[in-house]
């Protein structure tokens, strides 16, 4: 995800929020997904006006029981309420095979009460009728032109606000939406449309169905009156745009790519696109954008026309797309580890600019965020990437976790080598696809591929502040044709994991340089070096591989 209200991956980038985390056997998940039940599949059928903000909803949804004998199922549905200036949801009957139940809806949970020849059942449908004003959720009101329109706003948890779910990132389903709306309007959803019919009443009836199970903040709806364009296609699925019609011209100029390239990118690199489409959306529900599955959403001012095209908003695109995989496919089991949505996506984000633009810009990108990941431990020294069992849901995500995030990615590529994080990095994918993960179940991909143990570069990186700070003194001395490079390891040192700072010492004799590594324990490190002449230059860090902070200084012999 990427949003203006959090830095992003390049420096305008106030651009990417996005998602996510749990750590296995550290602590328990302050909001369970729903033991009794397994959700595959919901059919949304939805009204949208032009007359009201008030939607009507009939949900039915597919479920197995996990145990026989349940007596009862529960759902997030926010219900209407004085505190909420009389917006939510009210719920007006819930059945089942035509058969009335009985319900409560308190605290924004509704709990049925199954009759006993239900509760021997492994299979159940159910079916609940509600109608409201959304709070959030689904934004509706005017675009930036002053057209009314409805978007969909779910992330991390206000799917609940609009739509009768388990809304918990772990639950992952199948869903169909059927939205009747003002003709005027088109519809976007997930997936792919199946049908598109008017109805009487200056009506028209849109049905859209995803294949592929989804955590229900990544299921998206767009009414709105646009201009929508075939771009291309990946792997027989079709690419579209979608922008208002006012910025036709524009938008599709500007979302023409590079969609394809990043598509067939990450495919190569880590496995096949699961969804029936790509879809980029203009919408004014986001600032930045939302990574819903198959249907990405873009804040209103993502269309410019410009040329060359934003590369703002061009790193967006891929970031977005990036989520696909990462995110959306393989989802995080809990929002503890958001990580893996947000800091995979800022450095695949990275990795396909290197592809496509070469490694100056592969660095670039890498640069800008130490800076940012540097400024933000300095604010906060204590923060980790990988929350503790996280209990409020405005504090899922931050800067640091796109950036270090992101930068724990590639140490750990050098860490292994390219062959075994690559390797790693697929089997993850390909064990965890359409499923959800943990940071645990990353860790041991990569172990299995590095034949290595991980878990004092995991525990520093992700469960600590984890600051590195080098005090880096070097001295000549032209008596015995040495030069000695000694580094003083400052910040968070304990159980931190051997890292190696490399030195490029340049020569007036030559205009390469010479690679010096310097081996780093908690307290520092010693690294010296035959040269018969006093250096021009030292350059720290010169292939940009360590998060850390230094100063080098040179000392008398």
């Amino acid at each position: 995800m990427t949003d203006t209200r959090a830095p992003g991956i390049t420096s305008l980038a106030t651009l990417a929020l996005g998602l996510f985390l749990h750590v296995a056997g550290i602590s328990a998940d302050p909001y369970p997904v729903a033991p009794q039940v397994d959700v595959q599949h919901y059919r949304f059928a939805i009204d949208l006006s032009d007359d009201t903000d008030r939607i009507q909803v009939h949900t039915r949804v597919d479920l197995h029981l996990r145990a026989p004998g349940s007596a009862r199922v529960e759902f997030d549905l926010v219900k209407k309420s004085a505190q909420r200036n009389d917006r939510g949801m009210t719920l007006r009957a819930v059945s089942s095979q035509d058969r009335p139940l009985s319900y409560s809806h308190q605290a924004d949970r509704v709990t049925i009460d199954l009759p006993p020849e239900l509760r021997t059942q492994r299979k159940l449908s159910i079916d609940l009728h509600y109608d409201g004003v959304p709070e959030t959720g689904l934004i509706i009101g005017p675009n930036k032109y002053g057209d009314r329109t409805f978007f969909s706003d779910n992330w991390p948890n206000k799917a609940r606000h609009w739509l009768a779910t388990v809304d918990h990132i772990a639950d992952k389903a199948t869903a169909e939406f059927i939205v009747t709306a003002p003709s005027r309007l088109h519809v976007v959803c997930n997936g792919t449309r199946l049908e598109q019919s008017v109805v009487k009443g200056g009506l028209t009836r849109t049905h859209w169905r995803q294949s592929v199970p989804i955590s229900p903040w990544l299921y998206v709806l767009g009414a709105a009156e646009f201009a929508i364009q075939q771009v291309d296609q990946f792997d027989g699925k079709p690419i579209e745009t979608w922008v208002y019609w006012q910025d036709r011209d524009a938008g599709f100029q500007d979302f023409a790519v590079p969609t394809k390239n990043a598509l067939a990118f990450f495919s190569s690199y880590v496995g096949p696109f699961e969804y029936e489409k790509l879809a980029n959306i203009q919408s004014n529900s986001v600032g930045g954008g939302m990574e819903a599955a198959s249907a990405i959403l873009y804040g209103d001012e993502s269309v410019s026309g410009s040329l060359p095209r934003s590369r703002r908003w061009q790193t967006v695109i891929v970031h977005e797309l990036a989520h696909q995989w990462f995110g959306n496919s393989v989802t995080e089991s809990s929002w503890d580890d958001v990580w893996l949505s947000e800091g995979f996506a800022t450095y695949f984000t990275f990795l396909f600019f290197e592809h496509a633009q070469g490694k100056a810009e592969f660095d670039r990108h890498l640069i800008d965020a130490r800076e940012r990941a540097l400024a933000f431990s300095d604010e906060q020294p204590d923060y980790r990437v990988q929350h503790a069992n996280l209990q409020n849901m405005a504090n899922v995500t931050t800067r640091q976790i796109y950036d270090k995030g992101a930068w724990i990615l590639h140490m750990l590529r050098h860490r292994v080598g390219d062959s075994a994080w690559w390797s790693g990095i697929r089997s993850y994918y390909r064990s965890h696809r359409n499923a959800t993960a943990a940071t645990s179940d990353f860790r041991q991909a990569m172990e299995r591929a590095c034949e290595c143990s991980l878990l004092s570069f995991f525990d520093y990186w992700l469960r600590t502040g984890s600051t590195v700070n080098l005090d880096a003194r070097w001295q000549h001395d032209a008596s015995t044709g040495r030069l000695k490079i000694d580094v003083t390891r400052r910040g968070h040192t304990t159980g931190a994991p051997p890292m190696t700072l490399e030195a490029a010492v340049y020569s007036s004799g030559s205009p390469l340089p010479v690679m010096v590594a310097v081996p780093l324990d908690n307290g520092g490190g010693t690294a010296t070096l035959d040269m018969e002449t006093r250096p021009v230059r030292i350059l720290l860090d010169p292939r940009t591989k360590i998060l850390a902070s230094w100063e080098l200084t040179e000392t008398a012999p």
